[in-house]
């Protein structure tokens, strides 16, 4: 029987929300973040981590439990860097190692680039970084299509279109479960506070590469081993070259993390080793 790890949760207030936060564990700071998934998709990757390392997961503003003061604004990520280097700074554990995947990659790829006193390491789990690659204009016409897809009330389409644009097949099956059936007043919020507030500044940012690649904060690239031929496997090598560093390999696809939590915790300890 697996051990449970205890779990410390708490809110930080900073400037126009309400974070919610968790710490396990002791030991050397680790932060996993992701958007717009909240912490729970980490809690498998953060138990095991939790064994040497103090682990510290959040759930981004605006998405399950970190409110917003306003729920129309949106969630850029200029502001989520600035949320993750106010959490890091109130642990009082930093600087630390900071995982971000999908749109949290984007966010500790800012973190880095603004707030490079709050981490040593960081690693951008393929970030959606579409302004990098050369269809970026198809790309962001494409997006604008999605977003509006989704206003007109036609959720199930927007998600189609959001798998189209990531080069991201599901079977019918899996696709029934995650868009289908009933779902409750949360997760509806979350989902539109996605495609409304969070989703066009994640895939609109672009990163500041030379003050990366000069910066004192160590940038490593992650491509998930089963991503090939997706967007963010694109747009995680075209940052790769910009950056002028090889793309390091994960197991697993886009949330390899979450699926098979036991191999990206192997390799993630390599990777920070």
């Amino acid at each position: 029987m697996t051990e449970t790890v205890p779990v410390t949760a708490d809110i930080l207030e900073v400037p126009g929300a309400s974070l919610h936060y968790e710490l396990r564990g002791s030991g050397p700071l680790v932060v996993l973040v992701a958007a717009p998934m909240d912490a729970r998709s980490f809690e498998p990757l953060a138990d095991l981590l939790a064994a040497d390392h103090t682990v510290l997961t959040t759930d981004p503003r605006g998405i399950f439990r970190s409110r917003v003061a306003d729920p129309d604004a949106d969630a850029t990520v200029e502001l989520r860097a600035d949320d993750i280097a106010r959490l890091i700074a109130h642990v009082d554990r930093g600087p630390a190692a900071v995982l971000g995947s999908s749109g949290g990659a984007v966010s500790v790829l800012a973190l880095a680039q603004f707030h490079p006193k709050a981490a040593h390491t960081v690693i951008a789990h393929e970030p959606p970084l579409d302004e990098l690659v050369e269809d970026r204009e198809e790309l962001r016409a494409r997006t604008h299509e999605m977003i509006a897809t989704y206003r007109s009330g036609d959720t199930r389409g927007a998600f189609r279109q959001f798998l189209a644009i990531a080069n991201i097949e599901l079977p019918d099956e899996v696709f029934e479960m995650m868009a289908g059936g009933e779902r409750d007043a949360q997760s509806v919020a979350d989902e539109r506070f996605q495609y409304e507030h969070m989703l066009l500044p994640t895939v609109s940012f672009v990163p500041d590469t030379a003050a990366l690649r000069e910066g004192p904060v160590r940038v490593v690239v992650g491509i998930g081993e089963q991503s090939a031929g997706q967007l963010c496997d694109r747009t995680s090598r075209a940052l790769a070259a910009e950056l002028g560093v090889a793309p390091t390999m994960f197991p697993g696809d886009h949330v390899g993390f979450a699926h098979d939590p036991a191999a990206f915790a192997v390799r993630l300890r390599e990777v920070l080793a």
